[in-house]
């Protein structure tokens, strides 16, 4: 290649017009998808305390987020809920009166053209705070006894609106198991984003306390993987996609970049992000300390999810991405 002084690299930096059609990645608020927490009750929004600037919301209330993220052009929302009532099962999760129901009904009456995907996983619904039915002995989460509730969660959430599911209990065979009762009842349009790559992670801790949904003893490493392991996460996205994933997620994001590159470059799906919760209140609390520039950081990291391979963001920073994106 011709070196310098023939070929100056700074000549298309020189303006923002420059800089602009050479720009290889890009952000859009078509990339945004915003979570929100829907909790028993009326008139309810409660800050998160971990999670600044999220709120838990009653159904009756929830639409106050939605249209705002509407507003802003955000595409798709992410469902997360608290029961009114919970059991070992976890059954309060396929009960259509509970809240991830009642909202996506009044979402999608509101704004059909919303996307409305719905957290699927027992953790929330659960006395024990596991993702599924616990072993005689309590020392695991039972795979197989499992599996026939997340099929019912599924159709529920189907059949009260959700246009994707999205299956986070990481057990083996949930999503064949999902896409089956899915199209046994009718539900073939209803599209399943397997939480494919989640990891055993330190940066859930703020989203736990935001849904009730610590486990009450032993943690969850028995079915979420080892943090080392990225050769093991190609297999999990293979076995989903194989099973009938229609998208494919990494979780946690941000130290899990190379994780996300290789599935980009590995799997033709489309690939999903999660920037959690740690994440978030990382950020947020440097920022509130003037320790950092919160845009320009936030900014930056949502275009390297891009960069890296992904198709679509979960974050908690949406509603302010979308803001800034609409100033540029």
């Amino acid at each position: 290649m011709t070196g310098f002084p023939i070929y100056r690299p700074r000549r298309l930096r020189a303006t923002e017009n420059l800089r602009s059609l050479i720009r290889e990645t890009s952000l859009s608020v078509k990339d945004l998808i915003f979570p929100l927490f829907v909790v028993p009750g009326e008139n309810v929004k409660n800050e998160i305390e971990t999670l600044k600037n999220n709120y838990q919301w009653s159904v009756d209330r929830v639409m106050e987020a939605v249209d705002e993220a509407v507003e802003l052009g955000i595409p798709a929302v992410l469902l997360f809920g608290l029961p009114s009532y919970k059991d070992e099962e976890g059954s309060s999760a396929w009960d259509d009166n509970e809240p991830v129901q009642r909202a996506s009904k009044a979402i999608k009456a509101k704004y059909p053209e919303m996307v409305v995907i719905t957290d699927a996983c027992f953790c929330e619904y659960t006395t024990h705070g596991h993702c599924g039915i616990l072993t005689p002995d309590c020392a695991s989460v039972d795979n197989d006894k499992t599996l026939p509730n997340l099929a019912k969660l599924a159709v529920s959430q189907a059949r009260c609106g959700a246009d994707i599911i999205a299956p986070s209990n990481m057990m083996d065979g949930y999503v064949a198991t999902m896409r089956k009762a899915l199209d046994d009842a009718g539900y073939t349009n209803t599209a399943i984003m397997a939480y494919s790559a989640k990891f055993a992670s330190a940066y859930y801790g703020p989203f736990r306390a935001a849904a009730d949904s610590a486990p009450g003893k032993g943690d969850r490493k028995g079915y979420q993987m080892d943090p080392g392991n990225s050769d093991e996460a190609m297999r999990e996205i293979a076995l989903d996609i194989e099973e009938g994933a229609d998208i494919v997620m990494v979780k946690p994001a941000l130290a899990y970049q190379d994780v996300t590159r290789r599935a980009h470059e590995t799997f033709n799906r489309p690939l999903c992000v999660y920037n959690v919760s740690g994440e978030y209140a990382m950020v947020k609390a440097a920022a509130e300390r003037g320790w950092i520039d919160e845009k320009r950081i936030v900014m930056e990291t949502m275009l390297s999810f891009k960069r890296a391979g992904a198709k679509m963001i979960i974050t908690y920073h949406a509603l302010d991405v979308a803001r800034w994106l609409k100033e540029q």
